[in-house]
């Protein structure tokens, strides 16, 4: 106990070192800004500094022992295990998606700061102290001790390394983002230099490693989050307290709404969308032919710009058009459709910042209100599941420093989603009451530089060169990476949002690589194919399959299959489904079985995953599939109580288990068992 106080105080000293050290980088680094210090050298500095800075802690941090790479030696105190769980949860889908579905969805984004909070109750009350009460390293391995032998530990590890993955591309992606709009590079070459910085900290050091880097850049990510919306508070309001000040902020948003809205230019714009989505209708209806009629015409049209000496940048415009268009009538029908959903889409007046559940009718209400209550329970049933936040209470000292790890992570994390919505506020009134209205030709810098990397989209449908609302595309990821921006701050704030966002891409990547690698080297080639290996042969394996599994998820990235914040919820469904049942039956049921348990971890995956394969675009899927009219993104919804009924039923039907594993059922359980060890240790 004294040797732990004594290495927490040294752990206290290094890091306010480290904090101290780091505002005073960025303050060099605003003087620097100040004298004439060029912006493309801030942003080089910022993203090589903090990666040099990860690397470091990776390099000093390596270790060859098993324990310290799988747990980092269940010694992390509860208040940097917190720390470090805050940040390997508050990926680029907290830091960089969150503000910006509450910008584009209001009331309705506010299903991911409910879901994600609560679900740490959860994991407090049901599953992280029992799990560090069982001890070991994975989840797999406690599927694999309780539901008896291989089957279910292959069926976890499956799952992990599937939930894992998705969760990994989302992370990867937020890299490339960062990277290519702040250091120039192409998105393509910043997802792999990002990834070696995540492969220094977790191929070196495992665990160890990852978790002394998660807590020096929950310390970057929770600085940057906060600076910039303190600064733009005290800009709009006088009063530097974002969170307390925020709906005073609201109240002019909604005032500024029924205005807008309701403008003749825009009611215009939204008219010609509508007419562009009926248009694309009528060309998907009518094909085959329509896409030769389209080929024939703007062909017809290319040969008249040669013929006519036009000038070479409208024959350039002509010849990419004729070599965008679809190949095929399957091609053309899909990418039509992506086309007119987006037009029909941007034909509507966007949700109010403030309404719940908005909709034209009841109906349309109902089906949003449906969609908010499911996803904030798939969020939280995941939250509660998902392997790689899991894993961090398997290296606290004890029971009760994983509870108090999951309080501390519970705080560290408010600080940053009680913020959230003030982010959202602020950009909104800065587009609506300074960027909405403006000349197209006077239109700030930041609209040009997001816009070279695909995140904002400028149409002019009504030609008259005035930047309406319905005119102006956003991504969701855009909304934190360029408040700064947005708002005219120092370009040295920019850089720092910057190295936040690629501190909890970086942060969250570092765990599920090291989960993925970890489930299987330890659980499929440990525990299932080779038992005799040694320890040396099973780090070799976990950190080559660290390479191979960072290379595939980077390839995948490059595909942008979708945002960030919509793959994160993918990851959580599939998490919930897989995990949330045969967890927490496993602990609080005794008469739950192996057969009932690999049905319904098999039954519940399946079904989450058909739903989303046949709803998804990216899958070729349509909402025209959809049950009850719920989103891709709460598939977890049907799954998880699918899993739970499977489970339940097979159990019943199948013989109880074996004594042994419901003596493991009330070790795990209770707090003293005589003999105070496990019942076949």
């Amino acid at each position: 106990m004294r040797r732990q106080s004594a290495f927490a105080r040294r752990l206290r000293r290094y890091y306010t070192w480290y904090t101290g050290s780091f505002i005073l980088f960025v303050g060099l680094l605003a003087v620097g800004e100040h004298f004439g210090l060029s912006q493309r050298v801030i942003g080089h500095v910022f993203l090589f500094m903090t990666i040099a800075i990860y690397a470091g802690i990776g390099v000093m941090s390596r270790t060859s022992d098993v324990s310290e790479y799988y747990v980092a030696g269940r010694r992390v105190p509860a208040v940097f295990n917190g720390m470090a769980t805050a940040a390997d949860w508050m990926s680029a889908a907290s830091f960089i998606g969150l503000a910006g579905t509450l910008y584009f969805s209001g009331f309705e984004g506010l299903a991911f700061v409910t879901g994600w909070t609560g679900g740490f109750v959860l994991v407090a009350l049901l599953l992280a102290p029992y799990l560090r009460k069982f001890g070991q390293y994975t989840i797999p391995d406690f599927l694999g001790a309780r539901y008896q032998g291989n089957v279910a530990r292959v069926v976890g590890l499956a799952a992990t390394v599937l939930a894992s993955f998705v969760y990994l591309v989302a992370q990867i992606y937020g890299v490339g983002l960062v990277t290519s709009r702040f250091v120039g590079m192409e998105f393509e070459i910043g997802l792999f230099v990002g990834l070696a910085g995540i492969l220094v900290c977790s191929f070196l050091g495992g665990m160890r490693a990852v978790t002394w880097t998660q807590v020096a850049q929950f310390v970057i990510l929770i600085v940057a989050y906060l600076v910039p919306v303190v600064i733009l508070s005290y800009k709009l309001t006088g009063v530097p307290i974002p969170q307390a000040v925020y709906g005073g902020v609201l109240q002019q948003i909604t005032a500024r709404e029924a205005e807008l809205f309701d403008a003749p230019s825009e009611i215009e714009v939204r008219n010609l969308y509508r007419q562009r989505a009926d248009d694309y209708a009528r060309k998907i209806a009518e094909l085959p032919l329509s896409l030769e009629v389209e080929r024939t015409q703007l062909v017809e049209r290319l040969n008249r710009l040669r013929l006519d000496t036009a000038p070479a940048r409208e024959i350039a415009q002509a010849e990419r058009a004729l070599r965008d268009l679809p190949r095929s009538p399957d091609d053309a029908r899909q990418r039509w459709e992506r086309i007119r959903a987006e037009a029909l889409e941007r034909s509507r007046p966007p949700p109010r910042l403030a309404q719940a559940h908005p909709g034209a009718n009841e109906q349309e209400s109902s089906v949003v209100r449906n969609n908010f209550l499911a996803l904030m329970f798939v969020l939280m049933v995941g939250t509660a599941a998902l392997p790689h936040v899991l894993m961090r209470y398997y290296t606290t000292p004890g029971v009760a420093d994983a509870r108090r790890s999951v309080l501390w992570s519970l705080f560290f994390i408010f600080m940053l989603y009680v913020t959230a919505p003030a982010y959202a506020v602020f950009a909104k009134w800065e587009v609506y009451y300074n960027l909405v209205g403006s000349t197209l030709n006077i239109l700030p810098d930041w609209v040009a530089s997001w816009g070279k990397v695909g995140l904002v989209r400028i149409d002019d449908m009504n030609g008259d060169g005035v930047l309406q609302l319905a005119e102006l595309s956003l991504n969701t990821d855009v909304i934190v990476l360029a408040t700064p921006e947005i708002a005219g701050l120092p370009y040295v704030v920019s850089g720092l949002v910057a190295a936040g966002g690629l501190a909890a891409a970086l942060s969250t990547a570092d765990g599920l690589l090291l989960t993925i690698s970890n489930a299987l080297s330890h659980d499929f080639y440990y525990k299932v194919i080779n038992p005799e290996a040694t320890t040396h042969r099973r780090l070799v394996i976990s950190k080559s399959q660290l390479l191979i599994v960072a290379a595939v998820a980077a390839w995948v990235a490059s595909l942008r299959p979708d945002n960030i914040l919509f793959l994160v919820g993918l990851a959580f469904s599939i998490g919930a489904s897989a995990f949330f049942p045969a967890l927490v039956l496993g602990i609080f049921w005794k008469r739950a079985n192996r057969p009932g348990a690999v049905a319904g971890m098999l039954v519940g995956l399946a079904v989450t995953l058909y739903y989303m394969v046949r709803t998804h675009p990216f899958f070729g899927g349509s909402m025209s599939g959809a049950w009850f009219d719920i989103n891709p993104i709460s598939a977890g919804v049907f799954g998880v109580p699918l899993g739970f009924l499977t489970i339940i039923v097979v159990s019943l039907l199948t013989p109880p288990p074996p004594q042994e594993i419901q003596d493991l059922v009330d070790y795990v359980r209770y707090p003293q068992l005589p003999g105070n060890s496990r019942p076949f240790d």
